[in-house]
């Protein structure tokens, strides 16, 4: 196999996207070492329904949830994750088993889900989202929206093994 040798052209263009390794000359994807996970926040599981089930959308839809799912420490993309989400919407309360539904990742780790537009609940507007089964541990969210107007909510998860 013949190798290019390094020039300092090429380490500009890779940017801190590979490592080279000096012994044998190969690229391998660079990773992000020391990835902390992300920790349960108050609230967050306020009316959680264990096993909700997957579904392509909940109600009307008209409000996207998104999101990606990676590993703690190298951060590589989880996929095949059930995430769940629920909210306080147009078409009901955080509370209502309608307004609960789940989905999984891809095979890049994302996630999206569409559902009624979310509205204030004890004054903010917020969503929740969990990651409740498999091999890591719970993590519950309750992220807050920058403006009740939104019409999106991006939320990431970093998973610790269990």
């Amino acid at each position: 196999m013949k190798t290019s040798p390094m020039t300092r052209r090429t380490a500009l263009v890779l940017g801190g996207a590979a490592i080279l390794t000096p012994a044998t000359g190969l690229m391998h994807p660079a990773q992000a070492a020391g990835l902390a996970p992300t920790p349960t926040m108050r609230g967050g599981a306020n009316n959680y329904r264990p096993d909700a089930p997957i579904v392509d959308r909940i109600g009307g839809g008209g409000f996207w949830m998104t999101g990606t799912v990676r590993r703690a420490g190298d951060g590589a993309p989880l996929p095949g994750q059930r995430i769940q989400m629920w909210a306080h919407t147009t078409e009901g309360h955080e509370r209502d088993p309608h307004s609960h539904g789940a989905t999984l990742t891809d095979a890049n780790g994302v996630f999206r889900l569409e559902m009624p537009q979310i509205v204030p609940a004890f004054g903010q507007a917020h969503g929740h989202l969990a990651y409740d089964s498999g091999a890591f541990k719970t993590v519950f969210l309750r992220p807050l929206m920058a403006r009740p107007s939104d019409t999106t909510l991006n939320v990431d998860f970093v998973l610790e093994p269990a």
